[in-house]
């Protein structure tokens, strides 16, 4: 097997397991409004730890793309026939690291999906709408999955890593461009959309490892404590102006 059947093969994988989440919260008609206000609130969490980031000249287009991609209220699992689809194109026009990329950004996505239903399900009915550090500390205990959190976190230093590696690849650039046309044909544009935002928000950093490091530090100290349900580190930041 080659390493881009290798990749074909996890991005199936990960698309289906995303197809299997949606499709356990579609069978509750309020699982939408719920994932969107978990997701809203762990924004507004991102935006507040990362708060630094976003005002630095250096970082402030890189942590924007986090924010907004990683853990906003996009899904880029959600045209799974679609990815299919085109994965044929993607493979003839994107070198191994460009794949690499969309493989991390898809079990990503799918790994958030079955971390943020399993809150969902941990917080009470009536608190999913009125999320405070102390609810989201407990129910994020309650579900526990340690190591899977500890997997979304190196995701995130995977994808940004791979995506840094595009920025030095020759000609990426244009090779994007080109992807553009038949990816907006297959129902693809957030895909398409997402790798050119995230090439063009690495590219002008000029270097990752320090923006990474950051980030999977802060990270890693919080699930620290929210994994044992202290919220006090939450409540903190969410108290900050």
């Amino acid at each position: 097997m080659t390493t881009k059947d290798a990749i074909r093969e996890r991005l199936r994988s990960e698309l289906d397991r995303a197809a299997t989440v949606r499709s356990g919260l579609a069978s509750d008609k309020k699982s939408a409004a719920r994932r969107l206000a978990l997701r809203s609130w762990q924004a507004e969490r991102l935006a507040r730890t990362y708060a630094d980031l976003l005002a630095h000249p250096r970082y402030k287009a890189t942590a924007t793309f986090f924010l907004s991609d990683l853990y906003g209220p996009r899904d880029l699992t959600q045209h799974e026939e679609a990815v299919r689809r085109l994965l044929p194109t993607m493979e003839k026009l994107l070198p191994e690291a460009g794949l690499e990329t969309v493989a991390d950004a898809i079990e990503l996505s799918a790994l958030s999906e079955t971390l943020d239903a399993a809150v969902i399900g941990a917080l009470a009915s009536a608190a999913v709408n009125t999320i405070d550090a102390t609810a989201y500390a407990k129910a994020y205990a309650r579900v526990g999955q340690r190591g899977e959190r500890e997997r979304q976190i190196r995701l995130i230093g995977a994808l940004g890593r791979s995506l840094d590696a595009l920025t030095h690849h020759p000609l990426i650039g244009a090779t994007l461009s080109m992807m553009r046309l038949p990816a907006k044909v297959a129902g693809l544009g957030d895909m398409q959309s997402f790798l050119e935002r995230g090439y063009t928000a690495f590219r002008g950093m000029n270097g990752a490892e320090e923006f990474l490091s950051i980030v999977e530090t802060r990270e890693l100290a919080l699930l620290d404590a929210l994994i044992r349900g202290d919220a006090s580190e939450l409540e903190l930041l969410m108290r900050r102006q």
